[in-house]
Order: C-alpha cells, then sequence, then structure tokens
C-alpha cells in the first residue's frame, strides 16, 4: 500500500527544524543559517515493513515563529501529524512547552504530534538529568541534526502512528 501524509515541522525560530529535515530528507548538515520564510516544502519515501507500507511523507518547514498562535492557519491545512521542535540550549524555545502543545491539541485534537528537543549535541546527559521535570512528560526524543542522532528515529515513530 502507498500512502501520502502531510507532516508539519512547528518551533521557535532558530531550533533547527531546516536542518532537521535535511538530515531526514537529503542526510547532511551544514553550519551555515538560512532563516525559513513561509514554508518550505520537502518529500521522502519511506517504508513502514512491519505494516507493508510504503508512505511518502510530505513535510512542511514552516517559518519559526516565537508565539504559536501567530502561526498562519493556511499552512497547517491538511495536516496528518506535527513534529513540535525546541532548542535544547535556549530555554525560550521551551518555556510555554505545555501550552504550545495543548494549543495544538486544541486546534488538532486527533493529530499525533512528536515532541524533540534538538541540538542534543551542545547538552550533557546531566542536563537532560537535571531538566526532566521539563522535558519527561512532553519529549518523545532528543536529536540532533548535526550528528544525525534519532533524527530518522522521529520520522519513523511519526510514519507510523499516521498508519
Amino acid at each position: 500500500m502507498k500512502l501520502s501524509k502531510k507532516v508539519v515541522l512547528i518551533g521557535h525560530f532558530g531550533v533547527g527544524k531546516s536542518s532537521l529535515i535535511r538530515r531526514f530528507v537529503e542526510n547532511t548538515f551544514t553550519e551555515d543559517y538560512k532563516v525559513t520564510i513561509g514554508v518550505h516544502v520537502l518529500k521522502k519515501d519511506i517504508k513502514i515493513s512491519e505494516k507493508d507500507t510504503d508512505i511518502t511523507l510530505v513535510i512542511w518547514d514552516l517559518e519559526g515563529n516565537d508565539d504559536i498562535t501567530n502561526t498562519r492557519p493556511s499552512y497547517l491545512i491538511g495536516t496528518h501529524g506535527f513534529i513540535y521542535v525546541f532548542d535544547l540550549t535556549r530555554p525560550t524555545t521551551y518555556e510555554n512547552l505545555e501550552f504550545d502543545l495543548n494549543y495544538i491539541k486544541g486546534r488538532y485534537p486527533n493529530l499525533p504530534i512528536k515532541v524533540i528537543g534538538n541540538k542534543k549535541d551542545l547538552v550533557t546527559n546531566e542536563f537532560i538529568k537535571e531538566n526532566k521535570d521539563t522535558f519527561k512528560p512532553y519529549v518523545d526524543l532528543y536529536t540532533s541534526a548535526k550528528s544525525g542522532q534519532n533524527v530518522e528515529e522521529i520520522f519513523n515513530l511519526l510514519a507510523k502512528s499516521l498508519l
């Protein structure tokens, strides 16, 4: 069976959404930071072997927004699932994590949301342990677009939940 699903990456400016997508789709990483203006769309075909299903993920990289309520609703039409990204090195990107997730769930109650703390390569395991009360209730995985840690896993995890 072949399916196509729209996945939206959402989060603040500079959390690494574009880098995560580039790592997943092209297996590349660059230190050059380029702001996403509007939306950038890429796609990748993956196979979910345990379900014997091929799925095309149409991945929407939205411009970062410090206030999730200002995200353009037109970008979210037809979304099948979300990956919410925050930057482990910048508390301002996860201070409102609970509010942001409740906002998404309130408007898209039946859609899966995976939450990732990105830039794992820049923090220690001790840092994550010290902040477990902040992260643990929400985070599905810690990722690093730079090293590739858990990038494939988060997209595959979301893809499985879309079936």
